[in-house]
């Protein structure tokens, strides 16, 4: 709770621009570096325009009772039956308090609306890692760092322990895999598990922006995968298109179908779909097609204030990732699939040519 009231206070201070030249840079690194603290930037960002709202509506209310004690209302009760000029003259006197106040109950009245609906839908994002220790732990490092200026401080910190981290997929035959950056990010080591076996594998290309990591398996006992029967899709995917993730939120592979709801992510973040899929902590990373076979995102996330708002890091940034790798990093050249096999086939004849391509992640860290 206090590490969240310290992160808060400063996202504040980073809003009105309080942070040093030094403070600024590092928290802006934090922001770039994990996404779920960007999204706490966002609605914190809302809420104070919410509230600047509210202030401009307490200003002129008060701005209307000033006006409201100028009205002779004595005149109304002098007599029964006010003589008609009276209550021209009080018309005449009155109408532009009339008019403050007419005009205060409407800005109210949409005002109220407008922070209703903010409230409503200033969700948070929700990364879709297994264990979400590790992130608290990378936040409240960082959190020091801004505190201290001193971001070259790492926990040393001895043994090591397994923890179930989140899903990734070939992009490969070769042992190429990828996933979100979030899930491995911190790790000490890796390794990643499907129906053939368990293997180690070494991270050859991070992309915490974009939320990607590319690794590599590097094992002995793996044997080369056959061609993929998917490809990595190029274009965009429109809203209403059928969609399907498979995904380890469990220890077993679990398949999710859905559409894609909305052309961008949470507070319109162009990086990502949203997509009408229920998903579940494990399912970060998992691979998003479409029917014929293509791979559209990567899920990442979801809204934690809407059931079914999942995110998915759109593909074309994985063939960015792909072309950013640095040459010297590649045992082979990566080759992924240039035609799909899954097209025309059921649900269940492409859930069984595609579970061996799907990968449990397995993220180890020194305790």
């Amino acid at each position: 709770m206090r590490q969240d009231l310290e992160l808060e206070a400063i996202i504040e201070d980073y809003l009105n621009g309080k942070l040093t030249h030094e403070e600024r840079v590092a928290f802006e690194q934090l922001r770039n570096n994990d996404p779920m603290v960007d999204h706490k930037v966002v609605a914190h960002k809302v809420f104070l325009e919410s509230m600047a709202q509210y202030a401009h509506i307490v200003k002129l209310k008060e701005q209307m009772d000033a006006a409201h004690a100028h009205i002779d209302v004595v005149s109304l009760t002098e007599e029964l039956k006010p003589h008609p000029s009276k209550l021209v003259r009080l018309w005449r006197g009155s109408k532009s308090a009339v008019a403050i106040a007419a005009s205060f109950i409407l800005l109210a009245m949409v005002s109220l609306y407008s922070i209703q609906n903010n409230n409503k839908q200033a969700g948070t994002f929700q990364a879709m890692s297994q264990d979400m220790a590790q992130i608290k732990r990378s936040q409240s490092g960082l959190i020091r760092d801004i505190k201290s200026i001193k971001t070259d401080n790492r926990n040393n910190n001895t043994g090591s322990r397994p923890r179930f981290g989140g899903s990734g997929f070939a992009i490969s035959g070769n042992g190429y895999i990828v996933t979100n950056y979030h899930v491995v990010r911190g790790a000490d080591s890796v390794h990643v598990q499907n129906s053939k076996g368990s293997y180690k594998v070494q991270s050859i290309y991070t992309d915490p922006v974009n939320d990607i990591a590319i690794l590599k398996i590097n094992d002995k006992s793996f044997d080369n995968l056959p061609t993929l029967p998917y490809t990595i899709k190029k274009g965009a995917s429109g809203v209403g298109e059928t969609v399907f993730t498979l995904g380890f939120p469990k220890d077993e592979i679990v398949l999710g179908d859905g559409y894609v709801s909305a052309k961008n992510g949470i507070n319109g973040d162009t990086l990502a779909y949203q997509v009408a899929i229920p998903v579940n902590p494990g399912n970060s990373g998992g691979p998003l097609l479409d029917n014929n076979g293509n791979v559209v995102g990567i899920i990442n996330g979801k809204e934690n204030k809407t059931d079914g708002a999942t995110f998915a890091v759109k593909s074309k940034y994985i063939m960015e990732a792909l072309n950013a790798i640095p040459q010297d990093s590649l045992s082979r050249r990566v080759s992924y699939g240039k035609k799909s096999a899954l097209k025309g086939l059921k649900r269940d004849r492409q859930f069984e040519k595609l579970q061996d391509y799907v990968f449990m992640i397995k993220v180890y860290n020194n305790n």
